[in-house]
């Protein structure tokens, strides 16, 4: 495998399937099949999940609500997807270890970092919920600081696009792929990989990021063997 230790970052619309919102339990038995045949080729593995498909603080706050309790909210969504692919991964007899940010401790460990890296050691999945624990932060920002605190070699970003364009290819026909491009070029286009904080971050501690389309079946496998799947963004 060409990557040893990989932080997988999945949106939460991405469980949602062709639903409107929720889980679908046929995408995230997928998903748990993909990540599965990774784990099986000794790749240690930790996720973060977004939490977009049960609730996202920012438009909460649009409508009104005041934001911290917005962003309070997101991140349990997130603890509830994190529970559910625990369960999905679990059901394909991968042990997995569900750490939150925020204690709960009736259903998730407290995030711990020595813990953590653990039990990545000892081949277990580990997923990441609660965001950072912090309002005002994305689950992009948490994924990127979990990344660099487990030491992960890069940033694997599961999408359903194939990877980063000059515009959106769903509605723009003529936008073309980049196979690979560096921090500079994407700040300088503009191009919309992760939130700025998050961004920033992965490139001040040199953490390149792969953005790939994760609804493929057996892209996560490729991508993690080294293959030239989706758009790598590098220094």
């Amino acid at each position: 495998m060409h990557y040893k230790r990989i932080l997988l970052k999945l949106s939460g619309e991405a469980l949602m399937g062709n639903q409107q919102y929720g889980i679908d339990p046929i995408r995230i038995k997928e998903y748990a099949q993909e990540i599965k045949q990774i784990t099986e080729r000794g790749v240690e593995v930790a996720i973060v999940i977004g939490g977009g498909n049960i609730f996202r603080g920012l438009s909460g706050a649009s409508s009104g609500m005041d934001r911290v309790q917005g962003d309070h909210m997101g991140m349990l969504a997130t603890v509830i997807n994190g529970l559910a692919l625990q369960s999905a991964l679990e059901n394909e007899d991968v042990p997995t270890r569900l750490q939150s940010a925020i204690n709960i401790n009736e259903v998730a460990e407290p995030f711990i970092r020595r813990k953590a890296i653990r039990h990545l050691e000892k081949g277990r999945v580990v997923i990441f919920g609660g965001g950072t624990g912090n309002p005002y932060f994305t689950t992009d920002s948490a994924a990127v600081l979990r990344a660099i605190e487990i030491g992960a070699d890069v940033i694997l970003k599961g999408t359903r696009v194939d990877g980063i364009y000059t515009s959106d290819p769903e509605k723009d026909k003529l936008a073309t792929k980049f196979d690979f491009i560096s921090f500079e070029d994407v700040l300088q286009k503009g191009l919309k990989v992760m939130d700025t904080t998050a961004f920033t971050l992965s490139q001040e501690n040199e953490l390149p990021i792969i953005v790939f389309d994760m609804n493929t079946k057996g892209n996560l496998l490729k991508v993690v063997s080294g293959e030239k799947i989706g758009t790598k963004v590098n220094l």
